[in-house]
């Protein structure tokens, strides 16, 4: 059972870390070895890792009526998630079991069924295998053991996991909160490739320690330099950026306090994914590596609640991240990707300010050896 502070436990412990000038602290300092980062070996066997792992794939909001699918790539496999007719989200290989094209060749859409734009052969949203044109050209074929090829897939906290090898681990979604909800409206959603490892972007979103020295302009007169929240829960934690404005709940009753808008959440979901919960809008972003230089970045967009006036809101939230604070991390990432055949580095110090990453780093080790 997952236990995350409540609106006023945030509060409190945000408040005492203003007024004593502390933060959040790990117990441990972590070194990565910087070959990590960089070796083939070792990025191969994490992507085998995301393959046998309970992945985020796409909101639930993506697939809200029957037909609706998405379809990219996880782990170097082509995956389509599709909501049936009787309200069940499943998933398959994307790809057809006569010649391998894929069956969805958009990244989402609505459909009655998956016809194969190769030769036409046709999957119900089950996956069963409907029609073949011109059947008698392959005789005694075996139609029930020709549907698309099955991956499990899982609703968790507003969310869809997806995970490719059938006989795998799935207790980690045992730990997921409700993230997204029913006001959480989809607005937009897209793919974009990265020249970075996935681990250095990753952990560019879970430590604040960065905010004087990275976003002197944009985030710190908002908000605060090394002070956060961090929690862990199995091998996710959340961390909580606090705004200045949050010095106003002062006013109110502690049992009274809310803290909508007055923080930034962000969830890491282990291994690959990100959801943050900001002002106006949240954002589902998945970092699915491509080598070891490169990872594709799948972001979701949502609204944090419904109609007109939430979505302007959500967009011009977004605007602003997406413009200053997010460009700038992009920069930072980017420039320690060219470092790292420096030879500056044999390891990678991760100190108590940077417990989640501490925390990441521990969990992956330990999956990797299991």
């Amino acid at each position: 059972m997952t236990m995350l502070l409540d609106d006023q436990g945030v509060a409190e412990r945000v408040l005492g870390h203003i007024d004593h000038k502390t933060t959040d602290l790990g117990d441990a300092v972590w070194r990565e070895p910087v070959e990590n980062y960089r070796s083939l070996k070792r990025f191969e066997a994490e992507r085998a890792l995301l393959r046998r792992t309970p992945l985020a794939f796409c909101p639930s909001a993506a697939l809200a009526e029957p037909g609706a699918y998405v379809a990219h790539e996880s782990a170097g496999v082509p995956l389509v998630a599709v909501r049936g007719e009787d309200g069940v989200v499943r998933a398959f290989r994307n790809v057809c079991r006569h010649r391998g094209m894929a069956v969805a060749t958009q990244a989402s859409g609505c459909a009655k069924a998956f016809v194969c734009g190769y030769h036409g052969w046709t999957y119900g949203l089950d996956g069963r295998l409907r029609f073949v044109p011109d059947e008698e050209g392959f005789p005694g074929l075996d139609k029930v053991r020709h549907g698309l090829a099955p991956v499990r897939a899982d609703e968790r906290g507003g969310l869809v996991f997806i995970t490719q090898d059938l006989g795998g681990d799935t207790s980690l979604l045992d730990d997921i909160p409700d993230l997204i909800g029913a006001d959480n409206a989809l607005y937009a959603a897209r793919e974009a490739t990265q020249e970075v490892n996935w681990k250095i972007s990753l952990e560019g979103f879970i430590e604040g320690y960065h905010i004087r020295a990275t976003h002197p302009e944009t985030f710190l007169p908002y908000g605060f330099d090394n002070l956060n929240l961090v929690e862990c829960f199995g091998p996710h934690s959340r961390v909580t950026y606090p705004f200045k404005r949050i010095n106003k709940l002062r006013e109110a009753p502690p049992d009274n306090r809310k803290i909508t808008g007055l923080v930034t959440f962000v969830y890491h979901l282990f291994p690959n994914a990100l959801v943050t919960v900001l002002s106006s809008h949240t954002n589902l972003v998945i970092l699915d590596p491509e080598s070891p230089t490169a990872t594709r970045n799948v972001t979701y967009a949502m609204t944090n609640a419904s109609g007109d006036e939430a979505l302007a809101k959500a967009k011009r939230d977004a605007e602003f991240v997406g413009n200053s604070g997010a460009a700038e991390d992009r920069a930072v990432v980017q420039a320690i990707q060219r470092g790292l055949a420096s030879g500056a580095n044999e390891a990678f110090t991760f100190g108590r300010f940077e417990k989640a990453i501490v925390h990441f780093h521990r969990n992956l080790t330990r999956a990797l050896s299991g």
